[in-house]
Protein backbone atom coordinates (compact mmCIF):
# COMPACT_ATOMS: atom_id res chain seq x y z
CA UNK A 1 0.00 0.00 0.00
CA UNK A 2 1.65 3.75 -0.72
CA UNK A 3 1.74 6.31 1.96
CA UNK A 4 0.87 9.21 -0.80
CA UNK A 5 -2.74 10.19 0.30
CA UNK A 6 -4.85 9.44 -2.70
CA UNK A 7 -6.18 13.27 -4.14
CA UNK A 8 -1.97 13.78 -3.71
CA UNK A 9 -1.33 11.22 -6.36
CA UNK A 10 -4.18 12.52 -8.79
CA UNK A 11 -2.44 15.66 -8.47
CA UNK A 12 0.50 14.32 -9.49
CA UNK A 13 -0.52 13.05 -12.44
CA UNK A 14 -1.96 15.98 -13.34
CA UNK A 15 1.02 17.86 -13.01
CA UNK A 16 2.92 15.42 -14.75
CA UNK A 17 0.33 15.91 -17.43
CA UNK A 18 0.51 19.21 -17.38
CA UNK A 19 4.75 19.28 -17.83
CA UNK A 20 4.40 17.04 -20.76
CA UNK A 21 2.29 19.72 -22.44
CA UNK A 22 4.53 22.42 -21.49
CA UNK A 23 7.78 20.15 -22.98
CA UNK A 24 5.37 19.60 -26.21
CA UNK A 25 5.04 23.42 -26.60
CA UNK A 26 8.56 23.99 -26.06
CA UNK A 27 9.81 21.86 -28.31
CA UNK A 28 7.56 22.80 -30.83
CA UNK A 29 8.86 26.24 -30.41
CA UNK A 30 12.37 24.98 -30.52
CA UNK A 31 11.38 23.05 -33.71
CA UNK A 32 9.53 26.30 -35.55
CA UNK A 33 12.86 28.40 -34.17
CA UNK A 34 15.14 25.71 -35.70
CA UNK A 35 13.21 25.70 -39.01
CA UNK A 36 13.62 30.04 -38.76
CA UNK A 37 17.08 29.63 -37.95
CA UNK A 38 17.57 27.48 -41.41
CA UNK A 39 15.38 29.84 -43.33
CA UNK A 40 18.04 32.83 -42.14
CA UNK A 41 21.35 30.53 -43.28
CA UNK A 42 19.62 30.36 -46.78
CA UNK A 43 19.77 34.15 -47.05
CA UNK A 44 22.82 35.91 -48.16
CA UNK A 45 25.40 36.77 -45.77
CA UNK A 46 25.98 40.57 -45.69
CA UNK A 47 28.06 42.31 -43.20
CA UNK A 48 27.80 45.95 -43.80
CA UNK A 49 31.06 46.86 -42.25
CA UNK A 50 33.30 45.27 -44.30
CA UNK A 51 32.70 46.46 -48.16
CA UNK A 52 33.61 44.26 -51.05
CA UNK A 53 35.45 45.17 -53.79
CA UNK A 54 35.86 42.01 -55.93
CA UNK A 55 34.25 38.85 -56.54
CA UNK A 56 35.38 36.05 -58.97
CA UNK A 57 34.05 32.73 -59.58
CA UNK A 58 36.24 29.44 -60.58
CA UNK A 59 35.36 26.09 -61.75
CA UNK A 60 38.15 23.48 -60.88
CA UNK A 61 38.23 19.81 -62.74
CA UNK A 62 39.63 17.89 -60.25
CA UNK A 63 41.80 14.51 -60.76
CA UNK A 64 38.45 11.99 -59.45
CA UNK A 65 36.60 13.42 -61.87
CA UNK A 66 34.68 15.94 -59.40
CA UNK A 67 33.71 19.59 -60.58
CA UNK A 68 34.01 22.36 -57.75
CA UNK A 69 33.10 26.01 -58.06
CA UNK A 70 34.51 28.62 -55.64
CA UNK A 71 33.59 32.12 -55.06
CA UNK A 72 36.51 34.24 -54.25
CA UNK A 73 35.57 37.62 -52.67
CA UNK A 74 38.24 40.44 -51.42
CA UNK A 75 37.06 43.06 -49.22
CA UNK A 76 38.40 46.93 -49.41
CA UNK A 77 40.38 45.96 -46.12
CA UNK A 78 42.28 43.08 -47.72
CA UNK A 79 40.65 40.44 -46.60
CA UNK A 80 40.19 36.78 -48.90
CA UNK A 81 37.34 34.64 -48.89
CA UNK A 82 36.68 31.40 -50.93
CA UNK A 83 33.03 30.16 -50.82
CA UNK A 84 32.85 26.36 -52.08
CA UNK A 85 30.16 23.30 -51.03
CA UNK A 86 31.73 20.37 -49.16
CA UNK A 87 29.88 17.06 -48.50
CA UNK A 88 26.63 19.17 -49.10
CA UNK A 89 27.73 22.02 -46.93
CA UNK A 90 27.86 25.71 -47.92
CA UNK A 91 31.15 26.77 -46.42
CA UNK A 92 32.99 30.23 -46.39
CA UNK A 93 36.74 29.80 -45.90
CA UNK A 94 39.02 32.09 -44.57
CA UNK A 95 42.49 33.41 -46.29
CA UNK A 96 45.40 32.45 -43.83
CA UNK A 97 48.73 32.97 -44.20
CA UNK A 98 50.70 30.85 -46.50
CA UNK A 99 54.65 29.61 -47.08
CA UNK A 100 53.21 29.64 -51.07
CA UNK A 101 50.29 30.02 -53.08
CA UNK A 102 46.72 31.04 -50.96
CA UNK A 103 45.21 28.54 -48.50
CA UNK A 104 41.77 28.92 -47.08
CA UNK A 105 40.24 27.29 -43.75
CA UNK A 106 36.91 26.85 -42.75
CA UNK A 107 35.75 24.61 -39.87
CA UNK A 108 38.32 21.23 -40.40
CA UNK A 109 38.87 21.57 -44.31
CA UNK A 110 41.91 23.62 -45.66
CA UNK A 111 41.48 24.80 -49.34
CA UNK A 112 44.79 25.06 -51.05
CA UNK A 113 45.74 26.93 -54.21
CA UNK A 114 49.14 27.87 -55.99
CA UNK A 115 48.81 29.27 -59.53
CA UNK A 116 45.54 27.14 -61.29
CA UNK A 117 46.20 24.59 -58.97
CA UNK A 118 44.00 23.29 -55.87
CA UNK A 119 43.72 20.57 -53.60
CA UNK A 120 40.98 20.26 -50.16
CA UNK A 121 42.22 18.70 -46.98
CA UNK A 122 40.30 17.58 -44.08
CA UNK A 123 42.13 18.36 -41.64
CA UNK A 124 40.48 15.62 -39.20
CA UNK A 125 41.36 12.86 -41.84
CA UNK A 126 44.68 10.46 -41.43
CA UNK A 127 48.28 11.77 -41.97
CA UNK A 128 48.37 9.94 -45.04
CA UNK A 129 45.22 10.50 -46.16
CA UNK A 130 45.02 11.89 -49.46
CA UNK A 131 43.35 15.52 -50.25
CA UNK A 132 39.10 15.18 -50.26
CA UNK A 133 39.71 16.89 -53.88
CA UNK A 134 43.20 16.68 -55.96
CA UNK A 135 45.03 18.10 -58.25
CA UNK A 136 42.31 20.37 -59.67
CA UNK A 137 42.66 22.47 -62.30
CA UNK A 138 40.99 25.58 -62.90
CA UNK A 139 39.04 26.19 -66.53
CA UNK A 140 40.19 28.58 -68.49
CA UNK A 141 37.79 31.51 -69.18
Amino acid sequence: MSSIPEGARAHRHHTKGKRNEENEEKISGLMFASLGAQAALAMPLTVPQIQTASTQTTRYDCKNGKTVSVQYTNTRNHQSFAALTVDGRKLLFVNVIAGSGATYVADQYTWWTKGPQANLYDEMAAKDSPPLLADCEAREK
